[in-house]
């Protein structure tokens, strides 16, 4: 059976979800519990005959290091700012995250050193053994939940179980394009809207309209592209911009 990524992934303690530091205990983010969600009908880039994969596979249970050298560093631009005047976010943050790769036990898994920001900014992450997975997925979403929930004053738990069961339900999952080291590459484009319709919409202070986008591609070392959490106000001003993109210079 393969061993999920989810075993190994990153996450903070809800019960400590609001405190500096990104533990490093399991919690699932991916979009199912018990089995794979089932694949959409599609074509994958470049293949008439492979299924779609779902949001979940995609994001959650690929072997995404397996394409990345050993003793290399992965660099990942973080940008967040808000619009919120006089808000809990403060001013912009503009940072980076780093990973550094070391051979795993397998072929597939990678020890991973991690730089979460630097300076003051600096949040303790990791280390991480045997790492199939991309663990900046993970590191983005449980500082991501840290900030929205100490912003809302909301349960951590029911937004996370809100993004997991709108990437189960709710995703769509499109074939795109990315431009790396100078070539055209295949990919996928997961974006999805977990608060639209939610029943506690009218205490979100308008991040009922928030949008996740993430963009994967085997050709990527990581496979993690981009990741996007963007909210809007109704008169288009932004609520929160909080955005992760590959630094291909590390390529």
């Amino acid at each position: 059976m393969r061993r999920s990524i989810l075993a190994v992934a990153l996450s903070a303690a809800l019960s400590t979800a609001l405190s500096t530091a990104l533990a490093t205990t399991p919690v699932a983010w991916a979009a199912n519990d018990t089995a794979p969600a089932a694949a959409k009908d599609g074509a994958a880039p470049g293949s008439e005959a492979k299924a779609q994969p779902s949001a979940s596979d995609l994001l959650f249970e690929q072997p995404q290091m397996k394409n990345t050298a050993p003793g290399s560093t992965l660099t990942y631009d973080y940008l967040r700012r808000s619009g919120i005047e006089n808000g809990p976010y403060g001013p912009p943050l503009n940072d980076a995250i780093k990973l550094t790769v070391e051979p795993g036990a397998n072929a597939d898994s990678r020890n991973i050193r991690v730089q979460m920001f630097s300076g003051s900014n600096r949040i303790p992450a990791g280390p991480f053994t045997d790492m199939p997975g991309n663990p900046v997925l993970t590191l983005f979403l449980e500082n991501h939940l840290k900030g929205l929930a100490s912003l809302l004053e909301a349960n951590p738990r029911y937004i996370k179980n809100a993004i997991r069961k709108a990437l189960r339900d709710k995703a769509t999952v499109t074939p795109t394009e990315i431009s790396f080291k100078g070539k055209t590459v295949e990919g996928w484009r997961v974006e999805v809207k977990p608060f639209e319709g939610d029943q506690q919409s009218s205490r979100m202070r308008g991040f009922d309209t928030i949008t996740y986008t993430f963009v994967t591609s085997p050709a990527v070392p990581g496979e993690i592209v981009s990741i996007q959490a963007h909210a809007a106000k109704p008169d288009g001003g932004e609520l929160l911009q909080e955005s992760l993109d590959y630094d291909q210079k590390d390529s």
